[in-house]
Parts: structure tokens; C-alpha cells; sequence
């Protein structure tokens, strides 16, 4: 048992050095991530902050019906068709590097679920808290900046991360125009030796280690935040 799970590693990983085909695909995975994350993050607090301004205000009227567009559009379509027409039809005459335009796929896509998740933090702060800001001689954006989106942060924070959580996992489609990520990296090894359970393994367990990761660092984040409060 022992020399034949030490055969298939070796034949998986080890022979020709196809573990790199793992690790240059963790790379390209974790820079998409990344990239896509803070462009998600951008767009999705400018989006909320717009809307949330219009539903207490009624301001952006016309910046609202368009991010409403955006939201629709992009919650009502998969994310592969995104990504694909992003890279055949926005980009297909220009050579364009694919991790930046698998960044902007996901980052454009992220960013209308980030928009909600903040738009609805925002809109649960106590609208005391408003008029606190206001009583201490702050002007609308001072108080969204100084009191409001801390708050709004604090409490959509779980399911920021799971949003980015998601967004790391949904990158594995990336290979569908061409990339090759972790996913692609487990799929050329298993397109040598023939064996599928190594290399998706491999794969899954690095997914994991990557969740776990950033679960981690969120559970730290909170209860630091929780700490600051006291």
C-alpha cells in the first residue's frame, strides 16, 4: 500500500517535474485572486456608496440606474460568460495578458456582489449614527467616511470573505481561455500520466489550505475589531 501510494506521487509530481505545473498555477491563481479582489473592493464600496447615498437622499439619480443595470446584469449571468466575452469579444483583437483580463472578468463580476453586501451594512447602521455625525459638525462625506463605513465594514466583514472565498474558487475556470491555473496545472499532469486522483487532489488540497488561510486571517481581523470596540 505504502509503495504504491509513494509510486503515484513520484509518477504524478515528482517524474519530469510536473509539481511545477502546480505551482506556476498556484501563481497565476493567487495573482488573478488578487487582483480581481482589489478591483472587486474598489468598484463595490463606489457602487454602494452611490446607492445607499440615493436611497437615504434620493442624490445620483442617473449613477444609480446605472449601477442598478450593472448589478442586474452582472448577478443575472454566469460568471464563464463574463470571462469569455471579456477575453473573445472585448479584448479579441487586442493581445491583452490573460491574468489581467481574467483580473477584470472577476473583478468586475465581484464587484456587483460586493456592492450589495456593502450597500445592505451601510443601510443597517442606526440612522442616529448619521445624525450623531451631523450633531458633531461633520458633513455627509465626513460621516460615511469617519463613522458610517467603519460600522458598515465591521459588519458585512464575514461575508466579504466569503465572497472572495468564492471568487478564489471560481477562478479555476480561468483555463477556458487559455490560462493556466491550478486547476489547468492538475489537468496537464493528469493528461500525462493518466491518473486523475493525484493531481485533483493535489489541487483540492491546495484550494483548502488557501481557504483556510484566508478564514484565518478573518477570524483575526475580527476579533481585533472586537477588541477595539471594548
Amino acid at each position: 500500500m505504502i509503495n504504491k501510494i509513494a509510486d503515484g506521487f513520484y509518477s504524478n509530481f515528482i517524474a519530469g517535474d510536473m509539481y511545477q505545473w502546480l505551482l506556476d498555477g498556484l501563481k497565476n491563481t493567487l495573482l488573478i485572486t488578487i487582483f480581481a479582489v482589489i478591483l472587486g473592493i474598489i468598484i463595490g464600496f463606489f457602487v454602494a456608496i452611490v446607492r445607499a447615498s440615493h436611497d437615504k437622499s434620493g442624490s445620483f439619480k442617473i449613477l444609480n440606474r446605472l449601477f442598478v443595470i450593472y448589478i442586474t446584469v452582472i448577478r443575472g449571468t454566469p460568471v464563464m460568460i463574463q470571462l469569455l466575452f471579456m477575453n473573445f469579444v472585448i479584448f479579441a483583437s487586442v493581445s491583452m495578458n490573460k491574468i489581467l483580463v481574467g483580473a477584470l472578468a472577476f473583478g468586475i463580476n465581484s464587484g456587483a456582489y460586493v456592492a450589495e453586501t456593502v450597500r445592505s451594512g451601510i443601510m443597517a447602521v442606526d440612522n442616529g449614527q448619521f445624525e450623531a455625525g451631523r450633531s458633531l459638525g461633520l458633513n455627509y462625506r465626513q460621516t460615511m467616511r469617519l463613522i458610517i463605513i467603519p460600522q458598515a465594514f465591521k459588519n458585512v466583514l464575514p461575508a466579504l470573505v466569503n465572497e472572495f472565498i468564492a471568487l478564489m474558487k471560481e477562478t479555476s475556470i480561468i483555463g477556458y481561455i487559455g490560462m493556466q491555473d491550478l486547476t489547468k496545472g492538475a489537468m496537464m499532469i493528469q493528461s500525462r500520466t493518466f491518473d486523475a486522483f493525484w493531481p485533483l487532489l493535489a489541487a483540492a488540497a491546495i484550494y483548502l489550505v488557501l481557504v483556510m488561510a484566508l478564514t484565518a486571517c478573518m477570524n483575526k481581523l475580527e476579533k481585533r475589531l472586537r477588541t477595539n470596540e471594548r
